[in-house]
């Protein structure tokens, strides 16, 4: 399988690394790739290090102005001339998507997988991995959205909420039926 991972590039403390490096081990232990963002910083290292080290492969794809900041030696390298066509190349490289913590760039990663799958225009399955409760608040606002009449799917159509790695690996394989 395929997963493409949204998250940030930014250095972050224990409380999100562990369980992003769990997440990362899950992927290569199970002969996954990573698709992710082509950073070889922050939390994004992170992952791509677990995953690697675990012996899975790693697909970037990176964007002109972060270049510089790839990772050597991965898979795969695609560089996008801007951040619309970046989405849509990892979009179209995963068989399911993994949203982290992150900040703007990874809400606007979030909500556009999201919008795709309101409209029917994916299937991926997308779980949304709830770090120290990092999304609890995002939660609560998409409830909203869903129990005033905003969404015209269930939200659990559009996404699932998982607390820990474990979890989140364990409905992308059921999913998609790669256990």
């Amino acid at each position: 399988m395929n997963i493409c991972v949204f998250l940030s590039a930014a250095d972050l403390d224990e409380r999100y690394t562990r369980p992003a490096r769990e997440f990362a081990k899950l992927i290569g232990k199970g002969g996954h790739t990573l698709v992710w963002g082509g950073s070889n910083v922050g939390l994004m290292k992170v992952v791509a290090d677990g995953v690697e080290e675990a012996g899975g492969r790693l697909v970037g794809v990176s964007v002109e102005f972060l270049a510089n900041k790839t990772r050597p030696g991965a898979d795969e390298m695609v560089i996008a001339p801007d951040l619309a066509e970046r989405k849509k190349l990892l979009l179209e490289k995963a068989d399911a998507v993994v949203i982290m913590v992150g900040g703007t760039g990874t809400l606007d990663e979030a909500t556009e997988i999201l919008e795709l799958k309101k409209h029917g225009r994916t299937h991926k399955p997308v779980v949304l991995l709830n770090t120290a409760g990092f999304y609890d608040g995002l939660r609560e606002q998409f409830r909203r959205m869903e129990d005033e009449g905003f969404l015209p799917r269930p939200l659990a159509d559009l996404v699932f909420f998982a607390e820990e790695p474990v979890g989140a690996m364990a409905y992308l394989e059921e999913q998609t039926g790669t256990r």
